[in-house]
């Protein structure tokens, strides 16, 4: 294939996304990716759709997530319009219908290459959302970790009582296992915090019992280690209690991976985006 027609068939394919108001969800119109396929008859064209319908329900997906039938107004001339049959088609259902088509036409053959690589873009952006939501989590944590032993020491002025208390809310938080059994359970090498390995959901709950405990050491103002302890197992009790009803048993969840290579990996991607952006830079300069 020629590139004059590869970059002919790109702009083509770009020009033919549209954005769905509410959802902002990109989506394509069944009858505009037809003749860019190059598929003269509508009849032709659904035997392909059909069959991507049925790939896409063969890998476990509800069909009608990714093939939304609707009907559009088209005009038959002399003014008049007649009402056609019609389909919105996500990314994937796109990339279905590639690669169900006849590989033998350029605009497939493209089609089958540019739906992979952008359905790939959209998962690697949704794996970048839920590794910062991560990472925002776990550094919400850390700050509410740092307020809650900060205020301890204010109220009792002894270094250990926080370990002690936070050890105590582990075990109400994990149905009974200490913070040693869970590193143990997840395989957490000795030197590092638990936490760095938990799964974003009980990330969360931990800092949310946190909160909590903060909010009444001040409210009620706890002054003795055993106040506070009641108060830490309480609340972590109460938000296991609370993720029962979901059916979410924290200690039971599989470890996450290591937060901190996560970190890494998110600020070496940086780094090389940066380093390819100044690159850009450097040549369009120098152009």
């Amino acid at each position: 294939m020629k590139p004059s027609v590869i970059a002919q068939l790109h702009k083509d394919f770009e020009a033919l996304v549209k954005i769905e108001e509410e959802s902002g969800i990109e989506f394509w119109l069944a009858r505009n990716l037809q003749e860019i396929l190059g598929y003269t008859k509508w009849e032709n064209f659904s035997k392909v759709i059909q069959k991507a319908r049925m790939s896409c329900m063969t890998a476990g997906y509800d069909e009608s997530d990714h093939f939304l039938d609707v009907r559009k107004m088209v005009a038959v001339g002399s003014g008049a319009q007649r009402e056609i049959d019609d389909l919105m088609l996500t990314r994937y259902a796109c990339y279905l219908i590639a690669q169900n088509g006849d590989p033998s036409k350029d605009a497939i053959a493209f089609a089958q290459s540019y739906f992979a690589v952008q359905t790939r873009k959209q998962e690697i952006i949704e794996q970048r959302l839920v590794e910062v939501e991560r990472l925002q989590a776990r550094k919400k944590l850390t700050a509410s970790e740092k307020q809650l032993s900060g205020l301890i020491f204010e109220k009792l002025n002894n270094n250990q009582s926080f370990g002690r208390i936070r050890s105590q809310g582990d075990m109400a938080l994990f149905g009974g296992k200490t913070t040693q059994q869970m590193k143990n359970k997840l395989k957490v090498p000795t030197s590092r915090a638990l936490a760095d390995f938990l799964p974003t959901i009980v990330i969360k709950a931990k800092d949310f019992a946190n909160e909590i405990t903060t909010f009444n050491i001040k409210r009620d103002d706890l002054n003795s280690e055993d106040a506070i302890t009641y108060e830490h197992v309480k609340n972590n009790a109460d938000v296991r209690k609370l993720l029962g009803k979901r059916n979410i048993r924290p200690e039971s969840l599989p470890a996450a991976e290591d937060a901190k290579k996560v970190e890494r990996r998110m600020k070496a991607d940086e780094r090389k985006l940066s380093e390819s952006k100044n690159s850009l830079e450097h040549k369009e300069g120098d152009e």
